[in-house]
């Protein structure tokens, strides 16, 4: 039977990082549907930039874009962690933080086409979206530190450097630079932004984070950031269909191209929870910055698998100004991307290094070659998708069959 809650005013003292059965909240995943459009939008100007010929344009703008998208939900997920009173103060920010991530959406293809377009950086509406998320967040960290006095000074770092690092934003999106100076200046302010928690949380004492709550919302959000690569593989069998067909029968091809795109998706859930996430950072809270950092390069991989096969469609369709040697590879650098930061947060997460995991990623990038090497050869596109669907696979059969035992036996010496 369920009761009704009055969402009265709490006071922000931080909540119990041992508590048990904490999970994601409504609001939390209430909160992700907005990052579904930002980084739906991001994928989709990538790949359209990518088939235009924009190769390296395109490239940093989808960097730039993927480090606004996962920075900002990063620092509400760690926040909401520790703090997250769900009263009507908290459920109202939030709010607003959403509105904010919704107008940096609005301004992703401007940005993408203004970089594309060798003129100055069109990024207003892009940074007016980030600033209103972060000095959302300010309102929050505020709060914690008039409420939270024993961790005031780790509060106001977070609120500091947000509010330096937003005024840089305001200034660089004022400026109308080009890309190099933009580059330049982004490096510094990211510099910023990245410190704000690293001094809080090792020099001023932290927060309370809960570390089996945060290895969740991170897994939810690869789940999030992995419907970008169904998004694609429904976009290939679009172009693969024909329209005007009756019946029910399937085309070949429209099967073949079926079974990569959710053999590849699946593949890449899959070896994602091999990462012991929850229980090593509860022992080992120290070890929170590398895991928690490199996870936007899981993220803006895995939505670049699935604007690379956005852009196979574009080729299907003929759309496309890449070869399918080009297209093949706007799938397979991502997809070593990601297989390359699973193993490398592994490493950071378990302090340890396993010779078998060596071969499983010697295996996985053999299998890599191969899809190229097919094409090379004369094969269809759509038979090297399948081959390359099955890189994931290798490090899915390695552990099922043996190296599961590695991972029990790093828990137990916790």
């Amino acid at each position: 039977m369920s009761t009704v809650t009055r969402h009265r005013v709490l006071r922000m003292v931080g909540r119990d990082p041992h508590e048990p059965g904490r999970a994601s909240t409504p609001l939390e995943l209430l909160f992700d549907l907005t990052f579904v459009i930002a980084f739906g939008t991001a994928a989709s100007a990538f790949s359209h930039e990518l088939v235009s010929g924009h190769v390296t344009d395109g490239i940093i703008s989808f960097l730039f874009a993927t480090f606004a998208v996962s920075w900002a939900w990063i620092n509400f997920s760690w926040f909401a962690s520790a703090y997250d009173t769900d009263d009507w103060v908290f459920r109202v920010m939030t709010m607003v933080q959403m509105v904010g991530v919704l107008v940096l959406a609005l301004g992703l293809p401007q940005m993408f086409a203004s970089i594309a377009a060798g003129e100055h950086v069109n990024n207003g509406v892009m940074v007016f979206g980030y600033v209103i998320m972060r000095i959302a967040m300010v309102g929050q960290w505020a709060r914690a530190a008039h409420q939270d006095p024993g961790r005031r000074l780790a509060c106001m770092a977070y609120i500091v450097t947000i509010l330096v690092a937003q005024a840089g934003w305001i200034v660089l999106a004022l400026a109308h630079t080009n890309v190099q100076t933009m580059l330049a200046c982004v490096a510094v302010l990211i510099a910023i932004e990245l410190a704000g928690p690293l001094i809080a949380e090792t020099r001023l004492g932290g927060t309370p984070w809960h570390a089996h709550h945060i290895a969740e919302r991170y897994a939810l959000l690869v789940i999030v950031t992995l419907g970008e690569a169904l998004i694609g593989t429904m976009a290939t069998l679009i172009g693969l269909v024909d329209p005007d067909q009756t019946g029910i029968s399937i085309p070949f091809d429209v099967a073949v191209v079926g079974l990569a795109g959710v053999g590849l998706t699946f593949g890449m859930w899959w070896i994602y929870f091999i990462l012991p996430g929850g229980e090593i950072l509860a022992a080992r809270r120290s070890r929170s910055f590398g895991w928690g950092y490199g996870h936007m390069f899981v993220f803006g991989s895995i939505v670049a698998v699935g604007s690379g096969i956005h852009t196979a469609a574009y080729l299907i369709e003929g759309e496309s100004e890449l070869s399918p040697l080009s297209t093949l590879l706007c799938v397979a650098i991502p997809l070593a991307v990601y297989i390359t930061a699973i193993y490398l947060l592994y490493c950071v997460l378990t302090r340890s290094v396993d010779i078998f995991h060596g071969s499983l990623v010697a295996g996985s990038a053999a299998v890599l070659l191969a899809a190229l090497l097919l094409n090379a050869a004369g094969a269809s596109i759509v038979w090297c998708l399948l081959v390359m669907a099955c890189v994931p696979w290798v490090t899915v059969i390695g552990y099922e069959l043996r190296r599961y035992r590695h991972s029990e036996t790093v828990l137990a010496d916790l």
